[in-house]
């Protein structure tokens, strides 16, 4: 994309009603009025919030709210630019149960407080293979933690990934940290018990790998 494109689309970002762009320094100094405010004074209804983690273009975040409009969803990526694409079409549908935050994931918990948050998505993360970068890999135990002090006491995460070694990874931690894993598979395309939500959604990416045969795995957890 070129710098001309994403300027554009920056500026259009700020006139979208759906997007929210806190500084860092609003953020660690206290000072963001949304956090424990989300559904009074955001949605303005009492609906469970869903976050997407590094939604990119936002198609988990806009297709989920279409299919369960009784749930406010609320996409997340550092890049405005890509998530641009689900803030527009969300404007343009008027699906008033969506918004996009650009910001930092280890942030998430000066944005929502405690027990503020439903569920997590989690799609198609990098799976930071190198050792020097899992401190970035989404469900390494510090992110894990950060959930956990934002999820309420049902809340639960779902993991989608087309890397078998990210599934691998999380599955052997999260079994080594107890929590509790309600679904797990290697190959949800090939499964036939897959929920059926894991698999009528697909990124644009997914349909790429689903092209050339890649397997998508899929956890869906909760801690003890």
């Amino acid at each position: 994309m070129g710098s001309k494109n994403k300027l554009k689309r920056f500026k259009e970002n700020e006139t979208f009603s759906n997007v929210i762009q806190p500084t860092r320094d609003e953020l660690v100094e206290g000072k963001f009025d949304l956090k424990g405010q989300w559904k009074k004074s955001f949605f303005k209804n009492d609906n469970p919030i869903v976050l997407e983690l590094g939604c990119g273009k936002g198609e988990y975040t806009v297709n989920l709210a279409k299919r369960e409009p009784h749930k406010n969803y609320i996409g997340i990526d550092i890049k405005g630019a890509r998530f641009w694409r689900g803030a527009k079409t969300a404007e343009e549908d008027k699906l008033e149960n969506v918004a996009f935050i650009r910001t930092q994931i280890e942030l998430i918990e000066y944005i929502f407080d405690e027990n503020e948050v439903d569920e997590i998505w989690i799609t198609f993360p990098d799976p930071q293979i190198k050792y020097k970068r899992t401190k970035h890999r989404l469900t390494n135990a510090n992110f894990l933690n950060r959930y956990n002090a934002i999820l309420n006491e049902n809340g639960i995460v779902h993991l989608k990934t087309d890397s078998e070694f990210m599934h691998g990874y999380t599955l052997g931690l999260l079994h080594g940290l107890g929590y509790q894993v309600l679904y797990a598979n290697h190959n949800v395309y090939k499964n036939e018990g897959s929920p059926e939500v894991v698999t009528s959604i697909q990124t644009f990416y997914e349909k790429q790998y689903l092209e050339i045969g890649k397997p998508i795995t899929y956890i869906q957890f909760k801690p003890n």
